[in-house]
């Protein structure tokens, strides 16, 4: 089974012990809660047995990988309810939240669009019971049953799908952003694995027209950061040429005045 925290392909290699980076998530649709369902109470686990013993990631991943990748390989929400229902103890804890980011990321790094978009979708689940339980003052396997019968109305769905896209979007653009700090890393001869650019001190990464690469990324229209994720010219080109004219000088000034662009 594929475990984010190992050494991955070729593009990327994330390490289990690294907490990920910030990605905002959607926010569920709250009321008030609702009576506890019978059977929306998860099983009992050893980990929720004793309320003092803390996994940390490490060791969560090296015990519950497979079963979380398990979760995340699974297409309906009906599979999805009845796994948490019999793995919620595990599944809705926030190292798994933690883990399939971090392989959302990586499928995206890795070029692996469609098997990210799978993973996101399993992430937002968990995550939006935790924000539901949150909202409620309850514990999120009491969720599980009310979350998913949301699900079922029309306009939680859509709402649910909606916040998907949201967060697919930006696992993109933070895999593009993670992208340039392996390659400014490289470029300044330094090992990948040590370094997260954002916490270089910012007036060491400006550009030389000063603005921040890292800054500069994320206001990039999609098809723009996709292109230099790919580093394909001929696509950045084709991106411009759709785009207005000012508003393609306007970002293409701004890549040049941060570095992500060499003039000339």
């Amino acid at each position: 089974a594929k475990k984010p925290a190992a050494a991955a392909a070729a593009a990327v290699q994330p390490t289990k012990k690294a907490a990920p980076a910030p990605v905002a998530a959607a926010k569920p649709a709250v009321g008030p809660a609702p009576p506890k369902a019978k059977g929306a109470t998860v099983n009992v686990t050893e980990v929720d047995t004793d309320p003092n013993f803390v996994y940390s990631y490490h060791e969560f991943t090296e015990k519950y990988a497979d079963l979380v990748e398990e979760f995340m390989a699974l297409k309906s929400f009906d599979e999805s309810k009845e796994f948490l229902l019999k793995h919620g103890g595990i599944i809705l804890q926030e190292h798994a939240s933690n883990y399939l980011l971090l392989a959302s990321l990586e499928d995206e790094m890795n070029g692996f669009r469609e098997k990210m978009k799978q993973t996101a979708k399993q992430s937002q689940i968990v995550t939006n019971i935790a924000e539901l339980a949150k909202s409620w003052n309850t514990h999120p396997g009491n969720v599980i049953m009310p979350f998913f019968q949301r699900l079922q109305q029309r306009e939680f769905l859509e709402g649910f799908l909606s916040g998907l896209e949201v967060f697919i979007q930006k696992i993109i653009s933070r895999a593009v952003t993670k992208k340039l700090e392996m390659d400014q890393a490289e470029r300044s001869g330094v090992e990948k694995d040590g370094v997260d650019l954002a916490a270089v001190p910012k007036e060491e990464r400006l550009g030389p027209g000063g603005l921040d690469p890292l800054e500069v990324i994320e206001t990039l229209p999609v098809e723009m950061q996709k292109a230099f994720e790919s580093r394909d010219v001929e696509q950045l080109k084709e991106v411009l040429l759709k785009m207005d004219q000012k508003e393609a000088e306007y970002h293409m000034k701004r890549c040049v005045a941060s570095g992500l662009w060499q003039a000339g």
